[in-house]
């Protein structure tokens, strides 16, 4: 296996890992309000997404930038719980054929500023696993994109489920997107409540 396929297969593992389903909370997070025949708007968000970790990915793991990973770790959720709240107020068409309303044009900037701080994250992983490592350059272009075969893979389901439940099962798209949001945001929000950086600044006690 080559320097770059072994890289590729990290960076897939890492966005796929169970254990670290923060990240995979936010795309859904992105996807909740969609299903598969809004794929072109996702496919933009996506890139948006995509184009802001990918910046800051390459400048933290290059050096130029270095932000405290306290911070990153309490940040990542915080963008979860903000995207899954802003669903609540996502406007949806009555029915799936009816006209689609115009896209809020906040959603592709939120995206973008949001990869800003998911692609610092990925890069205290990458960090990690290159040591003192001099050449960098394939590491990083095969973990990134390993990060996206595994991203879109996680797109892919997630408007497969929600196309199923709302066409197939003929449940209500509002009632979905509160449901998934939900669940969303909840999770976020014992993420935060549990981080220690968190409770150090809200004068919680921080488990030994």
């Amino acid at each position: 296996m080559s320097e770059f396929q072994a890289y590729l297969q990290l960076g897939f593992n890492h966005i796929t890992d169970s254990n670290g389903y923060d990240h995979i909370l936010f795309i859904m997070a992105i996807c909740a309000v969609y299903t598969l025949v809004d794929w072109k708007k996702v496919v933009v968000l996506v890139t948006a997404f995509t184009a802001g970790h990918s910046i800051t990915l390459a400048l933290s793991t290059l050096g130029y930038v270095n932000v405290n990973a306290d911070w990153i770790e309490l940040l990542i959720p915080v963008t979860i719980l903000i995207t899954a709240f802003l669903n609540f107020f996502h406007k949806m068409p009555k029915n799936t054929y009816a006209p689609k309303e115009k896209e809020p044009a906040f959603r592709y900037p939120l995206a973008l500023g949001f990869g800003l701080i998911h692609g610092l994250g990925f890069s205290n992983y990458l960090r990690a696993l290159l040591g003192k490592e001099a050449e960098i350059f394939n590491p990083l272009l095969g973990f990134n994109v390993g990060l996206e075969l595994g991203q879109l893979i996680i797109v892919f389901i997630i408007l497969v489920i929600a196309f199923v439940m709302i066409e197939l099962l003929r449940v209500s798209k509002l009632t979905w997107v509160h449901i998934i949001s939900g669940i969303i945001f909840g999770m976020a929000l014992s993420l935060i409540l549990n981080n220690e950086l968190f409770r150090t600044l809200a004068g919680m006690p921080v488990d030994s």
